[in-house]
């Protein structure tokens, strides 16, 4: 299947991507040109994502992430979601203009879940491509899983 992006002949209803073995920056950025340009897309098995470089050094990135925090009061945020789905949405979010009118509407265009719920597993489920980790990353080059 071609990435969701590159399609010539309007869009489909919904696309469903299997997440399983994709790297989850160049998905995340297929997604959000995707959202943006108006196709509806779910994003299932978000816990089977992939990032490159090894599990210690996603740690020691993430646990400097859960640091950030508002001095005055921590409650105002930024929060940080521990749920390889919410943390696929925040990386999407970071990819789109979420602020404005169009970049909300993009987001609710967007489902993810970790798992496949029932009404997606019965479902068509695409792969992108231009997201897959063995077409991407250099054999040999170390890399962790999200969930």
């Amino acid at each position: 299947a071609c990435s969701p992006s590159r399609k010539k002949m309007g869009f489909e209803k919904q696309i469903v991507i299997d997440a399983r073995a994709h790297l989850i920056g160049r998905l995340a950025s297929i997604v959000a040109k995707a959202i943006l340009a108006g196709q509806r897309i779910v994003v299932v098995r978000c816990e089977e994502l992939n990032q490159s470089g090894s599990f210690y050094r996603n740690k020691l990135k993430y646990l400097k992430f859960l640091r950030l925090r508002c001095n005055v009061k921590p409650s105002r945020g930024p929060f940080h979601f521990r749920a390889p789905s919410k943390i696929f949405y925040r990386v999407v979010r970071g990819m789109i203009p979420h602020k404005t009118k169009r970049g909300v509407e993009a987001m609710k265009r967007l489902k993810v879940f970790e798992g496949m719920p029932p009404p997606y597993d019965k479902q068509k489920r695409m792969v992108v491509p231009g997201a897959l980790r063995v077409l991407k990353l250099r054999p040999g080059r170390k890399f962790s899983v999200l969930g």
